[in-house]
């Protein structure tokens, strides 16, 4: 055996075998393109790539296997290490198709990938209706695998012990603080994808029924549940009111309802399909949700009429609502746009307003990017906290409460650490991003925000994405990864005692 060359731990061991297993599944869903490939008789290199890399990926990831074959209970350590360096094997894999069909540099093509996995949605592919469809096919597919999480397919591989392998799916960047809809892990992680494929069917069918084609329906269902963002029209979902169809309106509320329910926590639709739906309603979260989306809509309209100076009519009304509320919802999840966040349609009070709802994103326990809407709330409460406490004697004590119990500190001291390193994370991308190009405060800080939580669009134009320099390409890279993955586990792999724990 290969792995007596090395003196590795067992958890060491666990976690090539885990990887391995990745692999395998990874050159198994290329089968999907590949059919795609031969059907439409693409260029005999994307179909050579397609079965070079799983070739590589299988043969790989068998070997891996093989191996380092061990079962072990997966501690919270190994999850971290786990969650980081499958998004990074993931990307790499997937890579390779790219930069052979896509005609790309290898890093272009990672972080065309690594845009996918963590369904961030920024892309460096220009053309996109001339591409071939099988490698369209692929950057969608590969958003609605990340979307829920290819640590779902981690827990169901390594489904040993119910205590530690929850904490896994914790490590994952999308922490369900909600009870889970059963005691069993493996049946929890069945409803969750039973709940996404079924709203991704059920997308699909309404963009079918809406006029859209069936691949382009496919495509767009995948990206919109998935809060990924990718389309394959250069004019993203703007492309289906220029290009004449009739019910475009339609399409977009298709869009708008579906990206909502993606930016909520999974688990609430568990608890409305069990009729409970005076769960949802007492939800704070998803009341803070709510108001935010229309907050923020009603903001945007109102800045954009009076900048426009759009006339008063119930055409003109409509047609506002409907641009700005798919905005900001797309801002706070997919990234998809109707409107180019950057252009003169919105005004500048309205593209702060964007940067905010990037940072905040979708609920948690959902597919969406963002610290999330739950962590602000219970940072906004510390806040007033804070606040109250000064009219108090120094040693009363002012428990924090969400929801009618007290919220555990270590949980607060969490939230707060992590949201410094976020923001710290944003100025350092926003700081290399100004150092290697000629952007202004605004479009340097929007990069980096676009790709730290996950969302697409920035005010750096979508066509000057493929020649920004590879420093700050890497530099997204890494931003895209710590956002999905909520930046301790990519810590993790830096740190010498995680590994040796």
């Amino acid at each position: 055996m290969l792995s007596s060359l090395f003196k590795l731990s067992p958890k060491i061991k666990g976690i090539f075998d885990i990887l391995g297993t990745l692999s395998l599944f990874l050159s198994f869903i290329l089968i999907f393109p590949l059919l795609i490939a031969l059907q439409q008789q693409e260029p005999q290199e994307i179909i050579l790539a397609y079965i070079l890399t799983m070739l590589l990926a299988g043969g790989g990831g068998y070997l891996l296997h093989r191996t380092f074959h061990l079962r072990i209970n997966i501690d919270i350590s190994a999850g971290m290490i786990i969650c980081s360096l499958g998004w990074l094997l993931a990307s790499g894999i997937i890579s390779l198709p790219f930069a052979l069909g896509f005609e790309m540099s290898w890093l272009d093509a990672y972080f065309e990938a690594m845009s996918g996995f963590t369904t961030t949605g920024i892309t460096l592919v220009s053309a996109l209706e001339t591409r071939p469809l099988s490698l369209i096919f692929l950057r969608s597919l590969i958003q609605w695998l990340g979307g829920l999480g290819i640590l779902s397919f981690f827990l169901l591989i390594t489904f040993r012990s119910e205590g530690e392998v929850w904490q896994l799916f914790g490590a994952e960047a999308h922490k369900i603080v909600s009870a889970r809809p059963v005691p069993n892990l493996y049946r929890t992680i069945k409803i969750l994808w039973s709940i996404y494929a079924g709203l991704t069917l059920i997308q699909l069918l309404l963009l079918i029924l809406a006029g859209l084609s069936v691949f382009d329906a496919v495509l767009h269902s995948m990206t919109t549940i998935s809060t990924g963002g990718f389309t394959r029209y250069e004019a993203n979902i703007a492309h289906f009111a220029g290009a004449g169809y009739s019910n475009f309106r339609l399409i977009e509320y298709i869009f708008i309802v579906f990206m909502f329910l993606g930016g909520m926590n999974f688990l609430l639709h568990y608890k409305i399909l069990q009729w409970n739906w005076r769960d949802l309603l007492v939800d704070v979260e998803f009341r803070y949700y709510l108001k935010l989306i229309f907050g923020f809509t009603g903001l945007i309209m109102i800045s954009v009429i009076l900048f426009n100076e759009i006339p008063i009519s119930l055409s003109s009304l409509e047609e506002t609502f409907r641009t700005s509320l798919f905005q900001v919802l797309a801002i706070m999840m997919t990234g998809y746009q109707t409107e180019y966040i950057g252009s003169p349609y919105f005004t500048t009070f309205a593209r702060q307003l964007f940067l905010v709802m990037m940072l905040i994103g979708g609920c948690v326990g959902s597919t969406g990017g963002g610290i999330k809407v739950l962590r602000i709330i219970i940072l906004k409460r510390l806040f007033g906290r804070e606040i109250k406490s000064l009219a108090l004697p120094r040693r009363a004590v002012t428990p924090l409460r969400l929801e009618n119990s007290r919220v555990n500190w270590k949980d607060v001291y969490h939230i707060a650490g992590l949201f410094f390193g976020w923001l710290l994370l944003l100025l350092i991308g926003g700081l290399i991003t100004a150092a290697f190009s000629s952007y202004d405060i605004a479009e340097s800080l929007s990069g980096m925000f676009s790709a730290v939580n996950n969302i697409g669009p920035s005010l750096i134009p979508m066509e000057e994405m493929g020649d920004i320099h590879p420093v700050i390409k890497i530099t997204y890279i890494v931003g895209m990864l710590a956002g999905r993955l909520e930046i301790i586990p990519v810590i993790a792999l830096f740190r010498l005692d995680v590994w040796q724990r």
